[in-house]
């Protein structure tokens, strides 16, 4: 049964029309995170251009773009006061510029009502389009976050043929040299059939584009339609991949079993800032 604050989030998220990806992304974390009326909003629709064989979000024709949700969303964060919310999206490889003014509308419109509020991105790859990713960057997000999810040998195998390791990193790498004060992130999943040196060289290729703060989790199979788990790391992998990753230059590190992308951001954040 959901706790006050969970359901109270969710009246809220229903009453403005909003989507999380918390509820779309089926994420074990989900109770902790709404019973401190703390969520991360998934704009522009529900329904995924891509198809990853990790993900749960639904993939099939886009929904119209709302030119209104940057408003709700701006209410939404304004309603529960958060002091930080994370923002994400669907891929939408449909539209021009992959939703990177939906992005900059929704970030003007959060600061316009919320001024004290940060603001984390967690933004698909644009196609690799750089004046869309500095379109983003120019409304000025206190974290912008992509998601690495896999080492460079699984990609194809995980991430849908649109993606590309390559395209990642060189997204992650333009966005700090764009705006260096801007923090970078990115999110690596275990339990793929990856090995050792490989997770080692993907944290290379990160520390090398520049990103500040890493967090890397285990996958969890969403269905029986989706990839299975092929192993389950344990806690003191995770411990020692985090220590190897602070080690080689990352800002800040979550790494555990139930970790996710946007968990704890604002912990990551501030200690990204060494605070």
């Amino acid at each position: 049964m959901p706790t006050e604050g969970m359901a109270e989030t969710r009246r809220l998220n229903r009453e403005l029309g909003l989507h999380t990806v918390c509820d779309s992304a089926h994420c074990p974390n989900i109770g902790e995170c709404w019973r401190t009326k703390s969520a991360t909003y998934m704009i522009m629709g529900n329904n995924c251009t891509r198809n990853c064989l990790f993900c749960s979000v639904a993939h099939g024709p886009p929904d119209a773009l709302d030119p209104d949700e940057p408003r709700r969303v701006a209410e939404a964060v304004w309603r529960t006061g958060l002091e930080y919310v994370v923002i994400t999206s669907v891929t939408r490889d449909d539209l021009l510029d992959g939703g990177a003014s939906h992005f900059a509308n929704t970030i003007l419109a959060i600061r316009e009502k919320s001024p004290g509020c940060l603001v984390e991105l967690l933004i698909p790859d644009l196609q690799g389009d750089m004046k869309a990713m500095q379109m983003v960057l120019e409304a000025a997000p206190d974290v912008l976050g992509h998601n690495i999810e896999v080492v460079r040998r699984l990609q194809y195998k995980v991430r849908d043929r649109m993606a590309s390791y390559e395209r990642s990193l060189a997204l992650l790498q333009a966005a700090k040299m764009v705006r260096p004060e801007v923090m970078t992130k990115s999110s690596l999943m275990l339990g793929l059939g990856e090995t050792e040196e490989e997770v080692h060289q993907c944290l290379q290729d990160l520390v090398h584009a520049k990103v500040d703060i890493l967090t890397v989790g285990q996958y969890l199979r969403p269905s029986l339609d989706h990839l299975p788990v092929e192993r389950y790391p344990p806690p003191e992998e995770f411990r020692s991949i985090g220590e190897r990753a602070l080690g080689i230059g990352f800002k800040a590190v979550l790494s555990g079993p139930f970790v996710r992308s946007s968990y704890r951001a604002k912990e990551a954040y501030q200690l990204a800032r060494g605070e």
